[in-house]
């Protein structure tokens, strides 16, 4: 009788196929990570520190006569940390012996959606603190044409900055696309958002400019039919990262299967917090049955 084995190769091939897999899951499945500012930490340090200064204002001056006063330069300093964020996945030998490449592609996008929606989980729990915890909207509102644009004309005031989006969910926006119609899906997307992770959940609907993005990913608010979207510009967050991904693998011959563990270490912070605010609008399922 032949006996069939499990080899390091075999499962070498198994890994590379499900990282693959899960790396290009994770890359398509995130959006708010391709909306915000990106940093990176360097060899040794532990910590990334940024500083923000004051704004300053310029004065009238007079022929002959010296500057009297001065402006200070006011220098804050924002900090963030990172921590490590991870699954594992156990592999049979059975598994390894059937060497079934679907199989891992399976795993693979499991792997990259667990750690997609981690990652955009983690930025959606920074929408209700920004601007000192400002929400625009209401609960038992919905996000029409009338509430968008109000909510632009406030983040353009109050100077949010050049690079605004919306993100909110897709029952919400639903809203404003029956409002607007289709009069402005032939509006570009601005550059600073036109790449293939992020482009996928634009709407088609950019109002002013600014331009508006679904996450599927937001979740109501205790008890209500309402959810918490973001009006932002590209630098009110950040995403940190320290490594990228690691993979391990460990046998537990007890078990009959290798141990694979995928960790990622990173942060998603404020990196200036007047420059975004929460948007909070219906999200509950529209009606389907209209005549």
């Amino acid at each position: 009788m032949a006996i069939q084995t499990s080899t390091s190769g075999n499962l070498q091939n198994m890994s590379r196929i499900m990282l693959a897999q899960a790396r290009y899951t994770e890359e398509h499945n995130a959006p708010m990570v391709g909306l915000i500012e990106k940093f990176n930490l360097g060899k040794g340090e532990y910590k990334l520190e940024i500083p923000k200064v004051a704004q300053m204002d310029a004065e009238d001056l007079a022929e002959g006569q010296d500057m009297i006063d001065s402006e200070d330069i006011d220098v804050s300093t924002i900090t963030a940390t990172t921590a490590e964020v991870g699954l594992k996945v156990i592999i049979t030998d059975t598994l390894l012996r059937q060497n079934n490449e679907d199989v891992y592609k399976i795993i693979g996008r499991q792997m990259g959606d667990a750690m997609a929606r981690k990652k955009d989980n983690d930025i959606i729990a920074l929408f209700p603190s920004l601007n000192g915890g400002t929400v625009l909207g209401a609960d038992d509102k919905s996000l029409n044409l009338a509430n968008a644009s109000a909510i632009i004309a406030t983040a353009k005031a109050d100077r949010f900055g050049n690079d605004l989006f919306v993100v909110h969910h897709p029952n919400a926006l639903w809203k404003l696309a029956t409002d607007v119609g289709n009069t402005l899906s032939t509006y570009p997307l601005p550059d600073a958002f036109n790449k293939p992770a992020v482009k996928d959940y634009w709407t088609g609907i950019k109002l002013s400019g600014v331009p508006f993005f679904e996450d599927g990913n937001i979740a109501k608010i205790s008890t209500s039919d309402s959810g918490y979207g973001v009006i932002a510009d590209k630098t009110a967050m950040g995403h940190l990262s320290a490594s990228g991904r690691s993979e391990e693998r460990e046998r537990d011959a007890s078990l009959r299967a290798y141990e694979v563990v995928v960790t990622e270490d990173y942060a998603v912070f404020e990196v200036d917090d007047t420059r975004g605010s929460s948007v909070r609008y219906e999200i509950g399922n529209p009606v389907t049955n209209n005549s």
